[in-house]
């Protein structure tokens, strides 16, 4: 069995013969809205390599959506239903489908969720900034909201007449539960376990990696984005309503991982998370270097000075609270 690495992505979209699929959709009993836990029980039992469909949650629900404008008949009555019976809400803002039981799963493995389709799901898309809100608080002690229909032909928003935004989706928020030890945890900050990466890669037909710390791992994904620019801001992307396919891979007897990665057609990503930029940083670097020496064969101080000359950081976000930096490898670097 070989070690745990971006494996080739003939490997890695292939589709096991094995597998099942199966079907996630929209509806109250299979949402939790602002936290991931150990302790929540799954929606859904899964074995590795099953495929799953399923439909996500406008991240802190309609009340943003409503107030930039949006008419309540635009919105389907399964999503409203959503709105109104979920009540037990928070500490953060994100409504989440799961979670999902892998079989086997346990803590020290590494689960593969490979993002096999991302579709915008309802033409609608909103986004703003709280008063004193964003990376540049100071400037606007006032919240704003805007509004933004959907071209589902060209795949563009237009935030005014001339300007269009080029729209592609992805969901801001796949996590695992925590450790046990820490107990509920908001679905803001970003960690270990995943949850809020707002990684604007992780589009369809790439893969992102996460240690498993709890028996069944139990898989969380929402918080679907339509665009978003590295950094995040202003706090939010255009937040929508998003449809999926996910296939989820469990890796056992592998390289522990410490913190999420991920794989693109183009290139390695390792992240960084942390309330100091630094840091964030520092751990994204660290992690890339880990990466090159025990997956690619590098010696420590190669893989450090491959970093600097080769290896690109950027901010992912800057307003959750937990900062994240993530630092990208052209997969072209190694024949």
């Amino acid at each position: 069995m070989k070690n745990f690495a971006f494996s080739t992505l003939a490997i890695l979209f292939s589709s096991p013969s094995w597998s099942e699929n199966h079907r996630l959709p929209l509806v109250p009993e299979n949402v939790h809205w602002g936290y991931f836990d150990a302790g929540v029980k799954p929606v859904l039992r899964i074995a590795s390599g099953d495929v799953v469909e399923l439909e996500t949650m406008i991240a802190r629900g309609l009340d943003r959506l409503y107030l930039a404008g949006a008419r309540e008949d635009e919105i389907p009555q399964p999503i409203r239903l959503v709105e109104s019976e979920v009540s037990e809400r928070g500490p953060g803002p994100h409504p989440l489908t799961g979670p999902i039981e892998i079989a086997f799963a346990e803590p020290g493995d590494v689960l593969e969720i490979r993002v096999e389709a991302v579709d915008l799901w309802i033409p609608i898309g909103v986004c703003g900034f709280l008063p004193e809100g964003g990376t540049i608080p100071d400037e606007f002690p006032y919240g704003g909201l805007q509004l933004f229909r959907l071209d589902l032909s060209s795949k563009t928003a237009s935030i005014r007449p001339g300007v269009d935004v080029p729209l592609a989706p992805f969901f801001g928020t796949i996590g695992v539960a925590p450790p046990k030890l820490r107990g509920r945890v908001s679905s803001g900050p970003p960690a270990a376990h995943g949850g809020n990466l707002d990684l604007k890669e992780l589009v369809a037909g790439t893969a992102l990696f996460l240690p498993v710390h709890v028996p069944g791992a139990l898989l969380s994904i929402g918080d679907g984005h339509a665009a978003q620019g590295d950094g995040e801001v202003s706090g939010t992307a255009i937040e929508t309503f998003l449809k999926g396919r996910i296939r989820v891979v469990l890796h056992k007897d592998r390289r522990r991982l410490l913190w999420p990665r991920v794989e693109t057609p183009t290139h390695y990503i390792t992240v960084g998370l942390d309330p100091d930029l630094d840091q964030a940083a520092r751990i994204a670097t660290s992690e890339m270097v880990r990466f090159f020496t025990e997956e690619k064969g590098l010696t420590r101080d190669e893989a450090y000075i491959l970093s600097s000359v080769a290896v690109d950081l950027r901010v992912t976000q800057l307003v959750d609270g937990t900062k994240g930096i993530h630092a990208m490898a052209a997969r072209s670097l190694f024949r």
